[in-house]
């Protein structure tokens, strides 16, 4: 790519997971409400909240033959979607967007462009509620070749055109981020920022 396709406003405010944490898996009526539990003194049932989770990934874009591509991988569950893994209690979203994507995909020239959206759903590990929060970035790559993470469960990388990136997306939440990043690449209006499975 020429130049960088990021503009220079912004759009400020998935994987290697337990089972199940792929977007928009696990969200059947069970995962959506909360855990009964008893308290050990009185015998009495009280709710808690599911356990909270935050990951971050990346839409990443390189010109191929004159043409947009997007970066997909095919998950551990064997759907094609976004790069995407844990923040660690050390680093912010963005940094662990870098990684996350570098990591995955085993690309090493990544440019980091303005934040997209945040998605989220929920799951359980083990019976219990898991609410994950996945924040994704515009990302640039001019070069170099993919190697997927085949010990995080990632079997391919694959760049498809745009318009077919967007089909083939598993998740839909994963296809709105596709979609804000085409917006942003294209020049369209934004839309609305978060979206819950």
């Amino acid at each position: 790519m020429c130049g960088s396709p990021f503009s220079e406003a912004t759009r400020g405010p998935e994987p290697a997971d337990d089972p199940g944490a792929g977007e928009g898996d696990g969200g059947g009526p069970e995962a959506e409400g909360e855990s009964s539990l008893l308290s050990a003194r009185s015998g009495v049932g009280w709710q808690r909240g599911p356990r909270q989770e935050r990951s971050a990934g990346g839409v990443v874009v390189r010109r191929i033959g004159g043409v947009l591509h997007l970066l997909l991988i095919k998950d551990p569950y064997g759907h094609w979607g976004l790069p995407k893994g844990h923040v660690e209690p050390d680093e912010g979203p963005a940094e662990a967007a870098l990684r996350e994507v570098r990591e995955e995909t085993g690309l090493g020239d990544l440019e980091l462009g303005p934040e997209l959206r945040t998605i989220d759903w929920y799951f359980r590990v083990h019976g219990k509620l898991v609410h994950k929060h996945c924040t994704f970035y515009l990302m640039t790559s001019q070069d170099g070749e993919t190697r997927p993470q085949r010990e995080e469960g990632i079997s391919a990388c694959r760049w498809l055109p745009m318009a077919e990136a967007l089909e083939k997306v598993e998740y839909a939440n994963a296809r709105e981020v596709v979609k804000d990043a085409m917006r942003l690449l294209l020049g369209e209006p934004e839309s609305g920022r978060d979206v819950q499975e």
